[in-house]
């Protein structure tokens, strides 16, 4: 032990002298070594262990002993007695039946009726056949009004619907007719239409629309519409319409195109005034709109442009039109927050079954002509403000090029119709004028979604017009707004509301006579609300009954200028469902 440490210590030992002797300088000191010794203490690590084998007797330990087992079998008394298990029952509900047939009819107030039947029978699952006729009616009744103010709506469609693996069609057709009557006439008039036996006018639409979809395909979709459009006094237009849609990929990108086709050609019946020839119009419209989106995070891009090239027909100009489609979302706080906006263009089609549907009481003296929707522009921000509240506002700006208005009429001054025998030449028929417009459009939109069985919501619009040509943007309004409420109970009862509110309106009395005609003054039409509640209660899968209250306030307000509408009215009715 004592050489060991020996030789442990003398290298450090020397190890540092040197150290020191190369860090200062040569000094007078002298160096020694220093022996240190220290006596042996022993501890038990360094005894000396034995390692001892054991021998064994492999023989001897390897011997198994036999064992030999005895069951002594005496019999024990039990009274138990096994039973095979048996699963618990678990009681099934039946499925709910659910009918694709059904008829409802209801009646009210004022005559009113309503009637629908739809029936749908399907082959060998990937094809149905669908029929569906509607039926409209009231006898009338509005106050203080000196014609006769029924009206009826029918409609017969046929439908076939064929799916496949890869592509799903539909053909239908069908035909309708509206008959209205011109009774927002002036009582000064009432003597000159005493005798007139023809107050009332009947639309007809004769209709087939065809409707592709394509799987797996660039060719994604295509739809083809024809109509044939005319009422009694020999006004009529054929509109064709095409729309295709095409997903192309380039260079790893999918480029979205559509594509529009539309022929209009069509006539009015009679001229207003006896000295100018009835109208006719029509053009050929074709135009493709590519598209591209973009996709980083949060950011939604969507860049394109639409081209338009318009043929003129019957003295139509023809004409090249070039818009942006720019659209695009920003999303700021995941579905809390989205910031959308967007530049946009279009051709609209206008067309004489289009302002029908919009203003039933039209003369059937139109001309009609398309709208240049110049541009659109528009900012917002939609979201949540919890799981169950959802808000929308939006700002916008447009532009439009011969925007469609509806104005009355002209009065005749010697007090015989215009056209010297039918009753819309009184001034109760209105007329399609054409203005640039210009509008800025501010938007609110509230849902509140309490729970699976009941929803409300609110929107609110306000919209500034400036017109270039006329005097006023005619009866359009500048405030909309509306509520509505619907309501579920466990499937059996149901209600709904909603409140519509229209702001002021502006139209124009123009006075005719020895050939002059002179805007007699411009009115305004007051804004009106009307409030309607439905509630039902389902009595089984196969039966429904209902009540509808419309315009709960009684106001028999003016839709237009004179054209009152029916006040309170209460309706009830049943639906049944069936199948074959």
């Amino acid at each position: 032990m004592y050489k060991t440490f020996q030789y442990i210590l003398t290298p450090l030992v020397f190890l540092l002298c040197a150290t020191v002797m190369y860090s200062q300088e040569k000094d007078t000191i002298q160096t020694d070594v220093i022996n240190v010794v220290k006596p042996y203490t022993p501890t038990i690590s360094d005894a000396f262990k034995v390692k001892t084998i054991p021998t064994t007797d492999d023989n001897a330990t390897s011997t198994k002993k036999p064992v030999d087992y005895n069951i002594l079998s005496v019999p024990v008394a039990s009274t138990f007695i096994p039973t095979k298990g048996k699963a618990a029952l678990v009681e099934r509900e039946k499925p709910e039946l659910y009918y694709e047939n059904y008829f409802t009819l209801g009646y009210g107030s004022y005559g009113n009726l309503v009637s629908e039947l739809y029936v749908t029978k399907e082959f060998n699952r990937i094809g149905s056949f669908g029929a569906r006729l509607t039926q409209e009616m009231s006898d009338g009744g509005i106050d203080d009004k000196i014609l006769d103010n029924s009206f009826t709506n029918t409609n017969v469609e046929l439908e076939y619907i064929k799916r496949q693996r890869d592509i799903t069609w539909s053909v239908k057709g069908g035909l309708e007719r509206q008959k209205y009557n011109w009774y927002g006439i002036e009582n000064r008039y009432e003597n000159a239409t005493n005798d007139n036996e023809q107050v009332g006018h009947n639309y007809y639409d004769l209709y087939a629309i065809g409707d592709v979809a394509f799987d797996y395909t660039y060719v994604k979709s295509a739809s083809v519409t024809l109509r044939r459009f005319y009422d009694e006094f020999e006004s009529g237009e054929n509109h064709l319409n095409f729309k295709g849609r095409v997903d192309l990929p380039i260079v790893d990108q999918e480029i979205t195109t559509n594509v529009r086709l539309e022929y209009l050609n069509g006539h009015a019946g009679e001229s207003y005034f006896q000295s100018i020839d009835a109208p006719e119009y029509g053009n050929l419209l074709f135009g493709v709109s590519p598209a591209y989106q973009l996709r980083r995070d949060n950011l939604t891009l969507n860049i394109g442009a639409s081209a338009y090239y318009m043929l003129g027909i019957n003295d139509t100009e023809s004409n090249l039109y070039l818009y942006p489609n720019i659209t695009g979302s920003f999303r700021i706080v995941d579905d809390v927050v989205i910031a959308y906006g967007g530049l946009t263009g279009d051709v609209e089609q206008n067309s004489y079954r289009k302002f029908s549907q919009a203003n039933q009481f039209l003369s059937p003296t139109i001309s009609v002509r398309p709208t240049d929707n110049s541009f659109n522009a528009y900012l917002g921000m939609l979201g949540k403000f919890t799981n169950d509240i959802g808000y929308n506002v939006k700002l916008g700006y447009t532009s439009e090029r011969d925007k469609a208005l509806f104005r009355k009429n002209a009065f005749p001054a010697s007090g015989t119709s215009m056209n010297g025998s039918h009753v819309y030449g009184y001034g109760n028929s209105f007329t399609v004028v054409y203005d640039n417009i210009k509008t800025i459009q501010a938007l609110v939109e509230l849902n509140v979604e309490m729970n699976r069985n009941l929803k409300m919501g609110l929107r609110a619009e306000y919209m500034n017009y400036q017109s270039e040509l006329e005097d006023e943007a005619w009866n359009l309004p500048n405030i909309k707004a509306s509520v509505f409420g619907d309501y579920l109970s466990d499937n059996k009862w149901f209600a709904g509301a909603k409140i519509f509110y229209v702001g002021e309106r502006k139209d124009q009395n123009v006075l005719t006579g020895d050939n002059v005609t002179t805007p007699e003054s411009t009115i305004s039409i007051d804004g009106y609300v009307d409030v309607n509640v439905n509630a039902g209660y389902n009595i089984s899968n196969r039966f429904t009954v209902f009540l509808n209250l419309n315009n709960v306030t009684g106001d028999s307000y003016e839709r237009w200028s004179n054209y009152n509408v029916q006040g309170f009215q209460i309706l009830g009715g049943a639906t049944y469902k069936f199948d074959f």
